[in-house]
Parts: C-alpha cells; structure tokens; sequence
C-alpha cells in the first residue's frame, strides 16, 4: 500500500500499533482460550484505521502550533498568514512551504526598507533644497527690518536678491507640482504635428551663450535637408530637449561637443539622441539618476545651479506620451540619452 508524502509518518505508526496490537491479541488469546479467530484480521483493520487518523491529527496540531510559536519568535510572519490546510506531517514538504513563505516575507521586508529609505532620502532632498531658498529670502528681509531698509541702494539690491530666492522657490514648487501631475496622470498633453529639427535648433540658438562659455558645439550628426514630424506636446518635448541639452553643456567638458541625432526605428517610430563627450555618469549611479533631487555629485550639481528634478520630469514627459527614454553612459567619455517619438503626418 502507498501513501502520499503527507501521510506516510502517520501510516507507518498506525500499522506498527496495529501490528503490536493484533499480536498481543493473539497470543493472549492463544495462551490462555487456545483460540485462533479471523475477527482478528478485523482487529488489525480497526486498529491500523483508528491508529492513523488519531496520530494524523495530533501530529499536523502538533506541527501547527509548534510552527506557529517559531513564526511568533521570530516575527517575521503573521500567524493569521499561516495556512492551516498547508500543515503536513512530510518534514521535506514543509521546510519547503516554511523556507519559501519566509523568503516572500523577507523580500516583502527588504522592499518597504528600500521604500523608507528612498522616502526619507527624498524628504531630507526636498528639505535642503527649499530651506536654502527661505533662508535667504528671511536673512535679506530679516537686514532690511533691522535697519537696511533705511538706505536705498542697499534696500534694491536686497529686494532684488530676495526676489531671485522667492524665484528659485517657486520653481522648485511648480516642478514637483508638475511631477506630482504626470504621475497621476493630471498633466494633459497637447499633441501636434511639429518638426523635431526646427526645435532641435530653436534650443541650439537659446542655448549657444552657455555653451560658449565653455566652447561646446552644439551640432547635429548630420544635415537634415528635410523636416522630421513627430507627433507630440510642443512644449513638453521642448522641455524635455532643453533639459537633456543644458545638462550635456552643463556637465560638458571644455571644448567639447554635444550632438543631436534623429533615427528612423520602425516604421511609426523615430529614435532622438542627445550625445555628448562630457563627465559621464558612473555606473553605481545609473539606477537612479531618473529619481527627484538626486545628484550624481551633490557638490557640483549645486554650484552649477538647477534643481535636481529635470532628469525626473524629463522621464515623466517621455512616458506620457507612452514612450521611452533610455541612456548610456562611461565615467570620463560621455552619456547619451535617447527617447522615441511617434512620427507625425
């Protein structure tokens, strides 16, 4: 007779009893009455059916609430999580289950830590970038209250400079309120025909003073004689295309060069490519440059200005128009960012 897995501890106990029993029944019935019945082939039924179920029972409610007490110590399981049904009297089997259940649970753990750790990280980023802002509109008005006030050139030039701090905090603001819309999906987009060439060129020529500064050319892979039509948000896309080239110049090195390619990829799709020959992004740090306030050198992103949330917006806009964005980089040779259209009629 074969048992399944489950049942294979409680059945060899329950035909060992039966097999004692039925023995003991008989030479006692032997010795003393001298008798010899085939009831007790019955005998050995009943006993081996009663001894199963009964050692079954009490061995899966032993396992149970043994297994139940390990969970409670260890806390990292909710006993209400616990299957009963799952209970088996196979040791193989249930090291299985308990194994497999605490490794949902750890996982489950090690994603909320990496969830708290990326909330605190963004509040602690959320915190420095608006309090530099406020603290400098407070110290200037805070002079000015004191006794500034009183002479008019340095009243100006403190309002101007208070001025300039109530700008960068509305910014900051109207960024993350822009985030917080294209994740939900609040921002409606205004799709329409545009040529990407013609765009590509109007964020050349206000970007040019920049990138002379550090005398990177901003060029495009080759001459496009015709217009490329994508369709798309004009001003997002722009957006988008501002951002990814004032980084390329930002970041850029000293003669250095950022360029702008457009590929036909498939057959509704075009490829836009910002390239550069700058700092590049260091591998450790791929993951996460998309991510609010992050900064791949925290030091000098701050003293080149900017917000830290352009990469993150710059994603969110790609995706809102149900497209992709992706990007290459070497520490020390360039990054390239890249993002699909669709094409325009």
């Amino acid at each position: 007779m074969r048992f399944s897995k489950r049942y294979n501890f409680a059945a060899t106990t329950a035909l060992l009893l039966a097999l004692f029993s039925t023995a003991s029944l008989w030479v006692f019935l032997y010795i003393f009455f001298n008798l010899l019945s085939a009831w007790l082939l019955l005998f050995f039924l009943i006993s081996f059916l009663l001894s199963f179920f009964i050692v079954q029972y009490r061995v899966e409610k032993f396992i149970y609430f043994r297994i139940k007490k390990i969970y409670n110590d260890i806390r990292i399981l909710n006993e209400k999580d616990f299957p009963k049904p799952s209970v088996t009297t196979d040791l193989e089997v249930l090291t299985r289950e308990v194994e497999n259940y605490v490794n949902v649970k750890k996982l489950e753990i090690e994603t909320l830590n990496v969830r708290e750790n990326y909330r605190k990280e963004f509040m602690g980023n959320v915190s420095h970038e608006l309090k530099t802002p406020l603290f400098t509109v407070q110290s200037y008005i805070l002079t000015l209250l004191d006794g500034a006030m009183k002479d008019k050139k340095v009243r100006k030039e403190y309002l101007r400079r208070a001025s300039k701090g109530v700008e960068r905090l509305t910014y900051i603001v109207k960024e993350l309120d822009m985030i917080a819309k294209l994740e939900v999906g609040g921002l409606v987009l205004n799709k329409e025909n545009l040529n990407i060439i013609e765009l590509v060129q109007n964020i050349f020529d206000l970007v040019d003073m920049k990138a002379a500064k550090k005398n990177i050319s901003l060029v495009f892979d080759k001459e496009y004689t015709d217009a490329i039509m994508v369709n798309a948000d004009r001003e997002r896309i722009e957006q988008v295309l501002t951002n990814l080239i004032v980084n390329s110049v930002k970041y850029g090195k000293q003669d250095g060069t950022t360029e702008v390619s457009i590929e036909n990829i498939i057959k509704n799709k075009v490829l836009i490519r910002v390239t550069d020959n700058g700092e590049g992004i260091a591998k450790e740090h791929m993951p996460r440059i998309f991510e609010r306030f992050f900064r791949v050198d925290k030091s000098g992103s701050r003293k080149e200005g900017g917000s830290g949330l352009g990469l993150s917006i710059v994603k969110h806009i790609v995706e809102a128009h149900t497209e992709k964005i992706y990007v290459e980089s070497q520490l020390g040779i360039g990054s390239e960012f890249s993002f699909t259209l669709e094409k325009g009629k």
